[in-house]
């Protein structure tokens, strides 16, 4: 297959996504293969653990995660206590 072909491919499927109301974006996120990423991930894991209040913004984070219950459901925002 000819690169233009496979340009043209992707203009006419950015094109028609962007007709949806979607734009693209760019996100830069770290490269988990990268040297010392597990031990520099840890250290800062460990860090947080020991925060007093680790427990209270673990639970606030459970609370409020958009992740759906046993029931399929999404659960509402629930405010800090």
């Amino acid at each position: 297959m000819a690169a233009s072909d496979v340009r043209k491919r992707v203009a006419a499927h950015r094109a028609e996504l962007r007709k949806r109301g979607l734009r693209p974006i760019q996100i830069w996120v770290p490269d988990t293969r990268a040297p010392g990423f597990a031990d520099e991930a840890r250290r800062q894991s460990l860090l947080i653990a020991a925060e007093a209040d680790f427990d209270e913004v673990m639970d606030f984070i459970e609370r409020n995660s958009a992740w759906p219950d046993d029931e399929g459901d999404i659960p509402e925002y629930d405010a800090p206590r």
